[in-house]
């Protein structure tokens, strides 16, 4: 089993750039109901990942100076980010992946050269193990 197993790739994934606006994020998150995506540079690399908490956080302590109203003004690239999702490359073992997952709502997955290539959700390893788990398990007769 390897990590390609479980890869969503990046044509199907929710990203944002650095120089998104803040509005911009916030209604690609608020369409698609996550509450955190990927940033991809402008090479494809994988940058970090913004969550909905790095957003507000970063409106509450603007001391009143960024608001929704005028939150296109913003760029995410001034926004401190305050998870750190870290990325998997696509050779690497399963355990890390895991490990990474047990985190992680998601895992970005990048090429040898730090290109991001797409996701694993934690959801997937866990329905896959699922199946495994309900094979197993016999129910009791009475």
């Amino acid at each position: 089993m390897n990590i390609a197993f479980f890869l969503l790739p990046k044509k199907d994934v929710v990203t944002v750039t650095l120089d998104s606006t803040l509005r911009q994020t916030l209604e690609r998150m608020e369409y698609h109901r996550y509450t955190a995506v990927p940033i991809i540079g402008k090479d494809g690399v994988y940058v970090g990942t913004v969550t909905e908490g790095d957003l507000l956080w970063y409106m509450k302590n603007s001391g009143g100076k960024v608001t929704f109203e005028n939150a296109s003004k913003f760029l995410l690239k001034d926004v401190p980010l305050k998870m750190n999702n870290r990325p998997v490359s696509i050779d690497a073992a399963m355990e890390g992946l895991i490990n990474l997952a047990k985190v992680q709502n998601f895992v970005p997955v990048v090429d040898d050269m730090g290109r991001f290539i797409g996701i694993v959700r934690r959801s997937q390893i866990i329905e896959y193990c699922e199946r495994f788990v309900t094979r197993d398990v016999s129910v009791p007769k009475n």
